[in-house]
């Protein structure tokens, strides 16, 4: 039995089907289907040069690597990759060889350092650490039962707001696009991110295939959106907030957590069962928040970087 290593096929089926199932069994507190592996590999924008990568096993997908460069960022020369091989199927190497193949695409691409995240446990600590990688800031998985717990009850709405959601903004979303730049900003992280481009939004994230117009709620003032809850689903039971935040200019008057618990109730209606975010572990304002509204902690992640020079 060998291992290979190869390029993401994003219009083929067997492909994206297959890293979307690794994915699911690896990292199940995030959402992955196969449109949505299908749309990050055609939609990132061309200098993020995305070079999505699977591991096959006797024409079987076992793992996969996403890899590119962090374009938006205001610090050029990072390189992303997270690699995941399925649970029931290390210690054939295939781990190894993808991150080979994915250090040579980011150093050619003229990455100078390496960020990936790493699920922290002791074999998967151990494998970064092993190829030179140092850990840095940790985040947790947070995970809701929709179906058997209760929410708390919805605070009222301060005079001055209003609650829409995504799809009310269909004919322009450019409001969404703005406070989606405002907030990402000021998102803990070891990178700082900067949204400019709105045409780009728009292909890679307003398009994109999980989102939930409907789920996604906004509490806006005088008809802009100064807070929002992003919602993403899978089609079936499962929910996850892609983002939550709030302008500079209205902070501290509870405006997340009222978008964040409209949403969640709106999921619920909706037949969802099952809710996840995830947080920086130092984010202790947003943690306290889930932690409201009845999410648990199920799993941590490390950051690990490297410097190539």
């Amino acid at each position: 039995m060998t291992v290979i290593v190869r390029d993401l096929r994003p219009d083929v089926p067997a492909d994206t089907e297959g890293f979307a199932r690794v994915r699911h069994l690896a990292l199940p507190y995030i959402l992955f289907t196969p449109d949505s592996i299908r749309h990050n590999a055609l939609h990132l924008p061309p200098e993020a040069r995305y070079r999505p990568l699977i591991a096959e096993e006797d024409g079987e997908v076992i793992g996969t690597a996403q890899v590119h460069l962090a374009h938006d960022s205001t610090e050029p020369g990072q390189g992303l990759l997270n690699i995941y091989v399925r649970p029931d199927r290390t210690g054939r190497g295939a781990g190894r060889l993808l991150l080979r193949a994915a250090e040579e695409h980011l150093t050619a691409q003229g990455a100078t350092r390496l960020l990936s995240w790493v699920l922290d446990e002791p074999a998967n600590r151990a494998f970064a650490e092993s190829h030179g990688y140092h850990s840095s800031r940790s985040a947790h998985f947070l995970r809701l039962d929709l179906a058997d717990s209760a929410l708390p009850p919805v605070p009222g709405t301060p005079p001055g707001i209003e609650l829409r959601t995504a799809a009310d903004f269909a004919d322009d979303p450019r409001p969404l696009f703005e406070l989606d730049a405002e907030t990402m900003r000021d998102e803990p992280g070891d990178l700082d991110y900067e949204y400019s481009d709105y045409e780009a939004w728009i292909e890679q994230h307003w398009k994109h295939p999980l989102l939930n117009h409907h789920l996604t709620v906004a509490a806006c003032a005088e008809g802009r959106p100064v807070a929002f809850s992003v919602a993403y689903t899978d089609g079936g039971t499962r929910y996850t907030t892609a983002m939550t935040g709030t302008a500079r200019s209205h902070r501290g008057r509870g405006l997340a957590k009222l978008a964040k618990i409209h949403s969640l109730y709106r999921a619920r209606a909706a037949g969802i069962t099952e809710a996840f975010t995830g947080n920086d572990a130092g984010n202790e304002p947003m943690i306290a928040i889930n932690r409201w509204l009845g999410y648990e902690i199920c799993a941590t992640e490390v950051r690990y970087a490297r410097d190539l020079v």
